[in-house]
């Protein structure tokens, strides 16, 4: 198995898509599912449902993700990407790998209790399959009601599961806001409406947010990642743009959020006379790990080969599923200094020892036993 594990993440991870636009990928999962004896369903337009029946109606899901990012690699490794600028820098290929690995292990089995489901989801990275899959009743027409899923982690040790019990990733929420000021001449500011000024405000005011209206035990960030603007040195400012993120574990604290953006933005333009256009995108909601998961899955290992992780604010949209049915999403370690597997997710440089496709599948295997799948 170690060697077919291998096989399939050097396989696909030379082949890097993007979003819902996965044919090459899902051709690939495809085949080997096929190969496997499963019967496969396209979802999401690029994204593959396969099934084992088990002896109950009743079944459960195991997800992976599928798309790469738009980020050139810079590993020094013999199986790069064949699609320049493109790179699985968030180790979507390490997931496919483990879940292929567990659907051929199913495949070898004569006969399982509960019903599982292969689910390979395209567009994590955005703008996210989980939701579109959802949309599509697929955990309704396989009678769904748990939910597992994983994801390769540089936080934790090389072989270590990272597991939590409620909150794991955060609400996340976009935003774009745009100035509309007047233009001027550097020397005749009073001829003018400076965007930039209302610009330095804005962003102080959006920084007054979690600090003076969030209770300091309600863990939220806001932040701005771009400014643009300007035409040169001596011209007042007729327009500046800015664009940044929102996480939160709470929605009533991203309510508020919202809610005081708005609030603020009318005060900069009465203050500056000027005009903000501002757009807010809702991404994907907190990912929280069902309690009863947490415990069955800690209980399949010894202290000393698990932790139990912080919350993160980053963002996943395994979420949800999380909204629609209980589940749990865990880490699999892959930190090693020795090896330099250290960089972070979304890294150019970003691998690891694939060893630990093992210790994934392995998981599975554990959780599919304890909750008396197989």
């Amino acid at each position: 198995m170690n060697e077919q594990l291998l096989k399939y993440r050097r396989d696909l991870h030379q082949i890097r898509e993007l979003e819902f636009d996965l044919y090459l990928t899902q051709a690939y999962v495809k085949e080997q599912l096929e190969s496997f004896g499963y019967i496969t369903e396209t979802v999401a337009k690029t994204g593959l449902v396969a099934f084992k029946k088990g002896t109950v109606e009743e079944a459960i899901a195991f997800r992976t993700d599928m798309d790469a990012l738009p980020v050139t690699e810079k590993c020094d490794i013999d199986f790069k990407s064949k699609h320049e600028g493109k790179m699985h820098a968030c180790g979507h290929d390490g997931h496919m790998a483990m879940l292929l690995g567990f659907a051929k292990y199913i495949s070898t089995l004569e006969t399982i209790n509960k019903t599982i489901v292969f689910i390979f989801q395209p567009a994590e990275e955005g703008p996210g399959g989980a939701r579109v899959i959802i949309d599509e009743k697929v955990l309704e027409k396989y009678h769904v009601n748990q939910i597992l899923g994983l994801h390769l982690y540089p936080g934790i040790e090389e072989g270590k599961m990272g597991f939590a019990n409620g909150p794991m990733t955060a609400q996340n929420g976009e935003f774009d806001v745009t100035i509309h000021a007047k233009s001027a001449h550097g020397a005749m500011p009073h001829l003018g409406q400076d965007a930039i000024i209302a610009q330095s405000h804005l962003v102080q005011a959006y920084q007054s947010i979690v600090s003076r209206n969030i209770n300091p035990l309600k863990p939220s960030v806001i932040t701005i990642g771009t400014i643009n603007g300007g035409e040169a040195r001596n011209i007042i400012a007729g327009e500046i743009s800015l664009s940044g993120t929102i996480r939160v574990y709470d929605q009533n604290v991203y309510d508020l959020i919202i809610r005081r953006i708005e609030e603020i933005n009318k005060g900069i333009e009465l203050m500056f006379n000027v005009d903000i256009t501002c757009k807010i995108v809702d991404y994907y909601p907190a990912v929280i790990n069902d309690s009863s998961l947490f415990e069955t899955a800690i209980h399949q290992y010894q202290p000393d080969e698990y932790e139990v992780v912080e919350p993160l604010m980053i963002a996943e949209d395994f979420a949800f599923y999380l909204k629609e049915i209980p589940g749990m999403f865990a880490f699999v370690g892959s930190k090693n200094e020795n090896k330099g597997f250290v960089h972070p997710l979304h890294s150019n440089l970003f691998n690891f020892d694939e060893k630990i496709l093992e210790t994934g599948l392995d998981y599975y295997i554990k959780m599919a036993k304890a909750l008396k799948i197989i």
